[in-house]
């Protein structure tokens, strides 16, 4: 009988992450590489995973590769397992993090409904929902060869539910339809998926509440008082999940969202 701590290590298990240097995908990478598993930063902000390169490597015994990446290239999406592979034995473990989010600064992003932009839709569909589509499929083999190969979809809880627009009255915050569209996909995606490449490949969801971000106090204090945790998460709140789904201890887990919310969607 495998222990609890036998079961979540991840010693010398190889993680590709994308978005690797954003807010929640470094604290993903730290967490992988906390367990053990070697972490492969994917993601376009060089000094950012420099940054985080070098604080892994400080904090915990897990080898960093850096692979800076223009996810709007499909070549280079369908190269990324190729690189990984001149570095490693293996590809285990894929998150899919990176994604255009409610805070990008696009033109006809979160603006009114009737001045959103369909090129920026497009765009958002593409680097949300596309590139995990496209990179997964590059991964497959790789990750069907390992036995135990885990795809983490990082989706939102606006996947899930439609927006209450009445938590961003008095600010210049905004809620896009792309932002909703793409990653209600990506929960869709994970469903089919995992059908698809069971048994070998075991893939889930995590869907993450309003992070704190330094938002206006009009939104903060509406979006707290209808959470029944009573507060906006932070990073470190998706880092059991993380832990949880990426290693054997949910070798059973598939096709499932795993939503960190503090209770958001629940009334």
């Amino acid at each position: 009988m495998k222990t609890i701590s036998t079961l979540m290590q991840l010693d010398r298990r190889v993680a590709i992450i994308t978005g690797a240097a954003g807010r929640l995908g470094s604290q993903i990478c730290e967490t992988l590489a906390e367990l053990g598993a070697d972490v492969v930063l994917v993601d376009m902000n060089e000094h950012g995973c420099n940054e985080l390169a070098e604080r892994i490597e400080a904090r915990y015994n897990a080898d960093v590769h850096k692979l800076i990446t223009n996810l709007g290239s499909e070549d280079d999406v369908r190269g990324i397992p190729e690189r990984v592979l001149s570095q490693y034995d293996s590809i285990d473990i894929l998150v899919n993090c990176a994604a255009l989010v409610g805070t990008s600064h696009l033109q006809g992003w979160t603006t009114p409904f009737s001045e959103q932009s369909a090129d920026t839709w497009r765009l958002a569909l593409e680097i949300n929902l596309t590139v995990p589509f496209v990179l997964t499929q590059a991964c497959s083999e790789a990750l069907k060869a390992t036995e135990h190969g885990s795809v983490i979809n990082i989706s939102s809880i606006y996947g899930i539910v439609g927006p209450d627009m009445r938590l961003y009255d008095q600010t210049a915050m905004g809620n896009p339809a792309a932002y909703a569209a793409s990653k209600g996909g990506l929960l869709q995606l994970t469903r089919w998926l995992a059908t698809i490449l069971a048994p070998h490949v075991r893939v889930n969801a995590i869907s993450p509440g309003g992070v704190w971000n330094n938002q206006p106090d009009p939104f903060h204090s509406k979006y707290v008082s209808r959470t029944p945790l009573g507060r906006m998460a932070t990073e470190e709140d998706i880092k059991g999940a993380v832990a949880y789904l990426a290693s054997d201890l949910s070798a059973y887990v598939t096709g499932q969202n795993l939503i960190i919310d503090g209770g958001f969607t629940i009334w």
